[in-house]
């Protein structure tokens, strides 16, 4: 069996997670330049959300947690683990077209499900149509991410990391392609969603076949695997549905605000960077290296896991969340304040983008609490503490709202990630030394917060010096540059310096991580 290496994992993952977020920037900046914060804008941002919501709940989120430890466990002990694939693969299949038909029909409810305050305006029939082309998405990248968990099991994580970039590079190029023809913006731009989900899809299972996982549909049948992964399933795929209340609620009390809906996703895409880059480069690499090291027993090399996997994630995202806070403002400015989003807007969405970086250590420290319970086939646990924090985040962000308007929504998606990491963490005591943080962590975590500081720091400072440099159109790209290097070069210098990091021990993971597959 294929050794998983950790770090090489993270970085590999987090690199092509990396490629994608740049084009998703490209994306967006185009998407508020030549749509603003308008109907049309707002319209698409509902109709995609809608296949994304539920891809998460079926496939990247309950499904996998439950699919991957069991694939793990019968990679590591020989026990048919391509028959077991392919069973699941058919059943997600069946199930998901059955549910795109139905969506088909319920989309009007659906999109007042996400927005009840398009009913009034324009923006619903919009958001009705946009839906209807994009939710099949739902079908393809569900079972991509299915396909993505065999390669992932078996160490195999480029094909896997590397399909999203598809994504954006076709949602990038039909956008020039409508520009250059002269056609329907939005139209262009949301079928472009179902064709990224089938290209998504073609690669991923070209990939795993390559690597021995040939999976051909057949007639679904619930043998006794599939009924243990839907009794696992089950518990993940309710938690799964309080996460996506916790979307539905921010996104319900933003509906009621002019803009807020894409002030709240720009600022998403914002804090989705490093998010994106950690968190799901740990969630891809530490659950099936968890799994298969409790299937061994190998509790040694279990807590080694945690701990680095946690380094990894503090190392990478407490200075991320700080320059969120510090320099929201001209980072937001820079890359939105263009064609129709105005400025008034952009500060709108700084605003938001410093609320969100704040939770974003949350955000990450999440990916590395819930595989202690997933790989223990605990899914139970976090769907009770996952209702504790919906329960914060709808009150926060309902009652806020007539306090503070949108912004309460940010506030609730903030408090509910603090809330949920706490309660992870405290459940985790009882598992023993897997769980246990050793005395490196305990080192470097506190050098990591120092060394975050010191690079905040220098960013107000940069800042400061540059000052009408980061708002003067020709220069303000270059300007961006030198403030964000100055934060980079800071930050790991600082590091460096004091402990925090080994400069040379994430070459030399590097190095490894372009041998990965």
């Amino acid at each position: 069996m294929k050794p998983i290496r950790l770090m090489a994992g993270f970085l590999t993952v987090g690199f092509w997670t990396l490629m994608s977020r740049i084009l998703g920037f490209v994306r967006d900046i185009v998407i508020a330049a030549k749509l603003g914060d308008g109907p049309v804008a707002e319209a698409f941002v509902v109709a995609f959300s809608l296949p994304n919501m539920f891809r998460r709940f079926f496939a990247e989120g309950a499904f996998n947690m439950a699919f991957v430890p069991i694939f793990s466990k019968k990679l590591e002990s020989g026990e048919d683990p391509q028959g077991f694939a392919r069973d699941a693969f058919s059943g997600l299949a069946s199930i998901l077209i059955v549910f795109t038909l139905l969506a088909q029909l319920a989309m009007p409810w659906l999109v007042l499900a996400m927005a009840s305050g398009f009913r009034a305006d324009g923006r619903f029939d919009i958001a009705v149509e946009f839906g209807r082309i994009a939710f099949p998405y739902i079908l393809f990248i569900s079972l991509a991410a299915l396909l993505s968990g065999v390669l992932n099991a078996t160490g195999r994580f480029v094909a896997a990391a590397a399909a999203p970039v598809l994504l954006n590079v076709i949602l990038v190029s039909s956008m020039l392609i409508a520009t250059l023809v002269g056609g329907d913006f939005g139209t262009w731009l949301i079928w472009a969603v179902p064709v990224a989900g089938i290209a998504q899809f073609v690669l991923l299972w070209v990939a795993a076949s390559r690597a021995g996982f040939r999976l051909i549909p057949r007639r679904p049948v619930l043998t006794p695997d599939m009924r243990k992964l839907a009794g696992i399933a089950l518990p993940a795929m309710l938690a799964g549905g309080v996460v996506q209340i916790n979307l539905l609620v921010g996104r319900q009390v933003a509906s009621y605000f002019d803009g807020a809906i894409q002030y709240l996703n720009l600022a998403d895409r914002l804090y989705q960077l490093p998010l994106g880059v950690v968190a799901i480069a740990i969630g891809v690499v530490l659950l099936p290296d968890l799994s298969r090291r409790l299937a061994a027993d190998d509790t040694e090399g279990g807590s080694r896991a945690f701990n680095r996997a946690t380094e990894f994630a503090l190392l990478l995202t407490v200075p991320a969340a700080v320059a969120l806070v510090a320099v929201a403002e001209p980072i937001v400015s820079v890359l939105y304040q263009r064609g129709a989003f105005s400025a008034q807007a952009a500060a709108r969405t700084a605003e938001v983008t410093t609320i969100y970086g704040l939770g974003l250590p949350a955000f990450v420290l999440q990916k590395v609490l819930q595989p202690l319970y997933f790989a223990r086939h605990d899914t139970k646990t976090p769907f009770h503490f996952a209702v504790v924090a919906m329960v914060i985040n709808a009150v926060v962000a309902i009652a806020g709202s007539f306090l503070i308007g949108f912004y309460a929504a940010a506030w609730a998606t903030t408090l509910a990630a603090w809330a949920m990491v706490v309660l992870l963490w405290l459940g985790s005591r009882d598992m023993g030394d897997a769980a246990r943080v050793d005395a490196r962590l305990r080192r470097r975590a506190g050098r990591i917060l120092i060394a975050s500081l010191a690079m905040g720091a220098v960013l107000l400072g940069t800042e400061s010096l540059l000052g009408d440099w980061l708002y003067t159109q020709h220069v303000r790209f270059l300007a961006l540059a030198l403030l964000v290097g100055s934060g980079i070069v800071s930050y790991f210098a600082v590091a460096q310096l004091i402990g925090a990091a080994s400069l040379g021990e994430i070459r030399r993971s590097m190095r490894r991580g372009a041998k990965t597959d």
